[in-house]
């Protein structure tokens, strides 16, 4: 359990990574391939409060959407006008606790973007481009426990993230920005598992409700959720390393307006993600991969076959 005292004890050792970018494809007559293009995950256990403070982090995201998929199974490529959809993502964040009840968070991500798909004639033909995306701010509230091991967040997704970029041959659910103000809700909790504190678990939920909308496109209702161990018993001198392990689901509705494909949009998944956190005080590094073990995608949808994350965050 995470103690005031110290702001690098057993939860701030966790990294709770969702990367939830699973690319929604259209079937071979329509282009509409990516209704979770975008990054949206619940966070890390790393930026769960400890008390009055702050943290600065750096993280980057990347997947390679190559996998024609529908249901529960792998699906013939020629299924699908779409053939891949490569993104990176560097997010930008900042953390700051004013007390040991109250904080708030901001993430600005920028995104990188190549995109292959069959254009109107039958011809392949690619995009690249990058651009600013969707910005997240949330209050953060931990008053409920002494030793801030349970909390919730609240906030909103602004459409800072273009939704427009030639239009003629990226669909709005391969945009990167949805064009939609979403309410975000959250909460988290975190404990020990043993008297010597060695191992924790934790575990950590995320929901993303589009309220306001452009251009007849809404997007999904998205619930993030991940639940996961860490040992943290190997020191080197100052450097702490902590292996860790965990569980993701997440679940989309399918989107709706005259610009969505809602029969090929919408999905379900659980992915397994091993990782490590290495601390050398007051720095810390994370890294991990994601990999999906159940999915159900309807209609025909672009999936990556693993998913990649690591971050440095510097505490203040």
């Amino acid at each position: 359990m995470l103690k005031m005292k110290n702001r690098f004890n057993s939860a701030v050792t966790v990294k709770v990574s969702c990367g939830l970018l699973a690319g929604m494809l259209a079937p071979s007559i329509v282009h509409a391939c990516a209704c979770g293009c975008g990054v949206f995950d619940v966070g890390t256990s790393s930026m769960f409060p400890s008390g009055q403070g702050g943290m600065a982090f750096l993280q980057y995201d990347y997947q390679d959407q190559n996998h024609n998929w529908s249901g529960t199974s792998q699906a013939p490529a020629a299924n699908n006008d779409d053939k891949e959809i490569r993104t990176d993502v560097v997010t930008a964040g900042l953390q700051y606790m004013f007390n040991r009840s109250w904080g708030v968070q901001a993430e600005v991500p920028y995104a990188f973007r190549y995109f292959k798909t069959k254009d109107g004639a039958g011809d392949i033909v690619s995009r690249n481009w990058s651009q600013l995306g969707d910005i997240r701010i949330r209050g953060i509230y931990t008053g409920f426990m002494a030793d801030l091991s349970a909390g919730v967040t609240f906030g909103v997704k602004l459409p800072t993230g273009s939704h427009t970029f030639d239009p003629h041959v990226v669909d709005r659910d391969t945009q990167i920005g949805t064009g939609s103000t979403d309410i975000l809700l959250g909460g988290f909790y975190r404990d020990n598992l043993d008297r010597n504190q060695k191992w924790d678990w934790f575990a950590q939920l995320q929901l993303d409700i589009p309220v306001l909308i452009q251009d007849q496109y809404r997007p999904g209702v998205e619930l993030d959720a991940a639940a996961g161990i860490d040992y943290k018993g190997f020191s080197f001198g100052r450097v702490r390393i902590s292996p860790l392990a965990q569980v993701i689901f997440s679940e989309r509705t399918g989107d709706s307006g005259a610009a969505a494909a809602p029969s090929n949009s919408g999905y379900q998944r659980i992915l397994l993600s091993p990782g490590f956190e290495c601390h050398i005080h007051p720095v810390i590094f994370y890294a991990d991969a994601e990999f999906p073990v159940y999915q159900n995608f309807t209609g025909y949808q672009l999936a990556a076959p693993v998913l990649f994350k690591a971050s440095l965050s510097f505490m203040f």
